[in-house]
């Protein structure tokens, strides 16, 4: 019990020294790319012990990005994708023949209308187990907004919509809208996209 208390009180001053200084970006040539927004995040995102490293969510893919800055090969089942034309990164891990499940993590960002800032998205609610989402207790759906000219990211809710932890999100790629997606109990989805606006997001239509 000790020990949940004391996780919880230091993620609630990381988060606090996060809101009131922010989060400085390091990067070399004119502008970050998506994997320097992940490698400042990293510290934020990984705020748990460090004995449960090898278990959370963000610590395998800042792994797995490791292991691709040496050159080397990803573990059995892993795969990671860096796009940075596009800004988007994807992790992937699946089952084996035993377990049908696929663990997924993204993140991406968009630059805003104002040509002053940046979001970025790191999504945890797209992973799932027969078929079917998988939600637990360290999934999670994360906004960074950062400022091109202090250089740092902050810590913010997500821009004009509310998380919905029963369904999943998928980030854009290509193009710049959310498509989330709402599991019905009789097994039925329904689609939504979540449009870009230059500044944050605006509900469309369900889609089949």
């Amino acid at each position: 019990m000790k020990r949940i208390i004391s996780a919880i009180l230091f993620s609630c001053l990381t988060l606090s020294l996060m809101a009131q200084n922010g989060i400085k970006v390091n990067y070399k040539g004119t502008k970050p790319t998506i994997t320097d927004f992940v490698w400042a995040a990293f510290p934020s995102l990984n705020h748990e012990d460090e004995d449960e490293s090898g278990d959370r969510p963000w610590r395998a893919l800042e792994n797995a990005m490791k292991r691709n800055s040496k050159g080397l090969p990803q573990e059995k089942g892993e795969k990671l994708t860096i796009d940075s034309k596009n800004g988007y990164i994807v992790y992937e891990r699946t089952g084996d023949e035993d377990i049908d499940y696929i663990f997924r993590l993204e993140v991406c960002y968009w630059n805003e209308s104002d040509g002053k800032h940046k979001l970025i998205a790191f999504n945890n609610l797209a992973s799932y187990t027969e078929g079917r989402p998988c939600i637990t207790e360290v999934s999670g759906f994360h906004f960074y907004r950062y400022d091109n000219a202090t250089k740092r990211m902050k810590y913010c809710d997500p821009p004009r919509f509310e998380i919905d932890y029963n369904g999943t999100y998928e980030l854009p790629r290509i193009g710049k809208d959310i498509i989330y997606t709402k599991w019905n109990d009789d097994g039925t989805t329904k689609r939504k996209v979540l449009k870009w606006n230059g500044k944050g997001f605006n509900y469309c239509l369900w889609k089949p």
